[in-house]
């Protein structure tokens, strides 16, 4: 085992000129990362001049079998903390090679949307707060539960310390860190509610880097869990009963809501969104429903309902936003399982562009 680990680490800038390009793009369910590795002549820190690659889609459920293949266009480079170096991490979306894009390509029309002179104009800023749940590998059952039995209610478990509190912290510290390794923007982690839950948090990102930065952190965790021999959840309620459900609460300001006065282009845009309150919770994640009950932190699915310093409301104003008179906002109604780039991209044009 030690020579394993010996070449895992090898540095390979002592003898060669070539790097490795982890090849990530999100597969046919929406939530499936999945990656592949390329050898490339040396550095390489422009994604446009990276190789566009193909690969099966009929193996990742988005082409058929007779007409399978698929390409990959590079969009983001991040560094590689796996096999450092001068190894990257290079964010993809998929095209027919007819040029395309592929229906599960979520990042093309975010990318139009963020493109926009108006919203251009505007630099959204996002701040994604990623919930999560760590499961045991054989059972599905979370981290630190007793096998088929239940921990003590909720209530010292979050932001907790300690072996009977907080179960996976190794795994999180790893995770951080290999954020920060690869250049994402990660601002912060936390224990969460319900034990073997865990967040972290990704922003202040602009526009689309965003949807770019939250996928690649996601890929980040999943690796380290792999490695770790823990299967990584993004389950909106992983447990029924009194347990806080996982979501991907998005902070959001435009320059307009940062300016002064921009209190009053916050409230503006928070009607905007109760407008089409139906449209954003249908995309706003899988099995929803199950966790925004009213209840555990979480406004009813079917109502909207916005608050300043209220966490049972759909939108939160901040407390220092209202004193400060400019600001931003939080969405509080994506689930865990949310698609970064829908998400971010979806609250641009509903606050920036719609014209109710």
């Amino acid at each position: 085992m030690s020579l394993l680990c010996d070449l895992v680490n090898l540095n390979l800038s002592d003898t060669t000129e070539k790097i490795i390009a982890e090849y990530i793009w999100v597969g046919g369910s929406g939530m499936d990362l999945r990656s592949k590795a390329k050898t490339l002549p040396g550095p390489v820190s422009d994604p446009q001049k990276l190789p566009k690659w193909n690969y099966d889609g009929s193996s990742t459920g988005q082409a058929p079998g007779e007409d399978s293949e698929v390409i990959l266009y590079p969009q983001a480079i991040f560094k590689d903390p796996f096999r450092r170096g001068n190894n990257i991490l290079v964010m993809c979306d998929a095209y027919t090679p007819a040029g395309e894009p592929i229906p599960t390509n979520k990042r093309y029309n975010a990318a139009k949307i963020f493109s926009h002179p108006d919203v251009l104009a505007e630099e959204p800023w996002y701040g994604i707060e990623q919930e999560y749940t760590l499961l045991q590998k054989d059972t599905k059952w979370p981290l630190g539960w007793p096998l088929g039995g239940y921990p003590g209610p909720q209530g010292p478990y979050y932001c907790g310390v300690g072996a009977d509190k907080a179960f996976g912290r190794d795994i999180v510290d790893s995770h951080y860190k290999a954020c920060l390794h690869a250049g994402i923007n990660i601002s912060g982690i936390n224990g969460e509610v319900m034990p073997g839950q865990w967040e972290f948090q990704v922003g202040p990102a602009v526009g689309i880097s965003a949807g770019d930065e939250l996928w690649v952190a996601r890929y980040l965790l999943e690796r380290i869990t792999e490695i770790a021999g823990v299967v990584l959840s993004f389950d909106p309620k992983p447990i029924q009963g009194d347990w806080n459900g996982a979501g991907a609460h998005t902070n959001y300001s435009t320059k307009s809501m940062r300016n002064n006065g921009g209190y009053e282009v916050i409230k503006r845009a928070i009607e905007k969104l109760k407008l089409r309150h139906r449209e954003h919770i249908a995309a706003y994640g899988e099995g929803n429903e199950r966790r925004l009950t009213g209840r555990h932190e979480t406004a009813d699915i079917n109502t909207f309902s916005w608050g300043v310093a209220n966490r049972g409301a759909s939108v939160r104003v901040g407390r220092e936003t209202e004193r400060a008179g400019k600001g931003y906002f939080e969405d509080r109604r994506p689930a865990s399982n949310m698609d970064p780039y829908v998400v971010t991209s979806m609250i641009a044009e509903t606050t920036i562009l719609w014209k109710p």
